[in-house]
């Protein structure tokens, strides 16, 4: 094979052509887009939950789906016409992977520690990280992520643990999962206009929800809810459409357990909570499991990132 065959391709966000990327800057970069993504995806959950006692979690999730979409739909103007029935149901799948993902995490995180909630929530990522790992040394990788995690939300806020709120976490998970496969299979062929439909998909499924819970509203509200759904949620699903796009599941899978270890930091920061050795250790596991996974996937014979197929060839995840 020439040195040009052997060379990765992706695509470029909104047109779809082909475009060079070598295999270790896939995967920094796809590290970079999951570090930004869990930093969005913490933050807004904290913000979230400052509004729970006025709507419900299904209230505003919905709410900032939709105020995510509008900054979306002002901004990329996604095309309408001309895309194919399976085009549609790739962003319809996505769009309702999203409004299932985001329900049922913010309802486990009204009901259970944030802790528990997130390392609920990273399992269905977990499951994919392992399925998409070589059966050898390598398949450790997650495990010591997962552990990384399970030690990590030992050191968060005490409160019940209640079967109903497992089921919650469980489901997130799951959606998590499905939401992580649907993006990475349209952001095979499609750019950010897709991924904006299916942001606006998802705000339409949660209307009947969110619509009726404006009038209880504050004013103040509304400025959390821009901040959730414009910054957040472009934030959020843009950088991990783009690192699908470049990287592959395993990558972003094992990554996405940043997200309980940056619930940690984010409230060690800013609401003055002490971590202990543990916690430390455990952000050490996930820190160095993603590092990891980072250099293989970079030194990997593909690099990591999606190459062009023959017509009729299955990518590789």
């Amino acid at each position: 094979m020439s040195a040009h065959g052997d060379r990765l391709t992706r695509v470029t966000p909104l047109s779809g052509r082909p475009r060079r990327l070598g295999g270790t800057a896939a995967a920094v970069t796809g590290a970079l887009l999951v570090v930004a993504s869990t930093v969005s995806v913490q933050g807004s959950a904290a913000l979230a939950s400052t509004l729970f006692d006025r709507a419900s979690p299904l209230a505003v999730t919905g709410l900032r789906q939709a105020f995510g979409a509008l900054a979306m739909v002002v901004v990329l103007r996604p095309r309408l016409r001309g895309r194919s029935a399976a085009q549609w149901r790739g962003i319809g799948l996505l769009a309702a992977a999203m409004a299932a993902m985001n329900s049922l995490y913010y309802m486990a995180v009204d009901v259970l520690p944030l802790g528990v909630a997130a390392t609920l929530f990273y399992l269905g990522p977990f499951v994919l990280a392992a399925r998409h790992t070589p059966r050898g040394p390598e398949l450790a990788l997650p495990v010591v992520a997962l552990g990384g995690v399970y030690l990590v939300t030992r050191g968060g806020e005490p409160g019940a643990v209640e079967l109903p709120g497992i089921l919650l976490g469980l489901a997130a998970g799951a959606a998590l999962a499905a939401y992580t496969l649907a993006s990475q299979r349209l952001g095979r062929a499609e750019g950010l206009d897709a991924l904006t439909l299916a942001v606006a998909g998802s705000a339409l499924l949660l209307l009947p929800v969110s619509v009726p819970a404006v009038p209880a509203l504050q004013a103040g509200d509304f400025l959390v809810l821009v901040g959730i759904g414009a910054v957040g949620v472009t934030v959020t699903y843009g950088a991990d459409f783009l690192a699908l796009k470049i990287s592959t599941v395993r990558l972003v899978s094992v990554l996405f357990a940043l997200d309980p270890v940056m619930g940690v930091l984010i409230g060690a920061a800013f609401l003055s909570e002490s971590l202990q050795a543990e916690v430390l250790l455990g952000v050490a596991m996930v820190v160095v499991a993603g590092a990891c996974v980072t250099a293989i996937t970079a030194a990997s014979s593909d690099g990591g990132v999606t190459r062009q197929t023959a017509p009729g060839e299955e990518p590789a995840p």
